[in-house]
């Protein structure tokens, strides 16, 4: 093949691209749209995010739950269901072994961090409360934003009755379950 016929096929490639370029620019001057002022349809309760200063302290913002009302949408049945997710990485059997993480028996009362042959993330010894179930229910909502810096990588449960389903199971196993409130 010679130049002269390399020379063609660029310039039937470059004439291409001018011809749909230019079909587009001609289309956008043919049919011009001019865009509405406001939104047809205005979400409310949006807001807008804003970054804070390292000299602002940040407070972590809790949800207040009637856990009454939420362990009574769950179920124990369905909370073994949904434990299946959690068995992954966690054994939640009398004398089991830990495994990604902490064995869970009897963990609903436990302080948190306090299993001993089991290494936790620096954040999770720190923190150091004990598992009551409210403060299980806000941990597995998402457990990297209520406790900054675990290892523990799930995304969380967003629906109520799996958390609540959760906690009564988990706390259906262990030496002594403690009383629902």
């Amino acid at each position: 093949m010679d130049s002269f016929e390399l020379n063609k096929i660029i310039g039937a490639v470059l004439l291409t691209a001018l011809i749909v370029i230019g079909i587009g620019k001609f289309t956008d001057i043919l049919f011009h749209v001019e865009k509405p002022e406001q939104a047809a349809y205005k979400v409310e309760g949006l807001e807008v995010a804003t970054s804070s200063t390292a000299s602002e302290t940040s407070e972590k913002i809790v949800e207040v739950v009637d856990i009454k009302a939420l362990l009574a949408m769950g179920d124990l049945a369905h909370g073994e269901k949904v434990f299946k997710k959690c068995s992954a990485c966690h054994m939640i059997a009398a004398g089991g072994k830990n495994m990604i993480g902490p064995n869970l028996w009897s963990v609903i009362g436990r302080t948190a961090g306090s299993v001993n042959d089991y290494k936790y993330s620096k954040a999770m010894v720190a923190y150091g409360k004990e598992w009551t179930f409210e403060e299980m229910n806000s941990y597995l909502i998402k457990p990297q934003a209520y406790i900054k810096g675990t290892k523990m990588a799930f995304a969380g449960l967003r629906k109520e009755k799996d958390r609540a389903s959760v906690i009564l199971y988990m706390n259906s196993k262990g030496n002594n379950p403690k009383p629902l409130p």
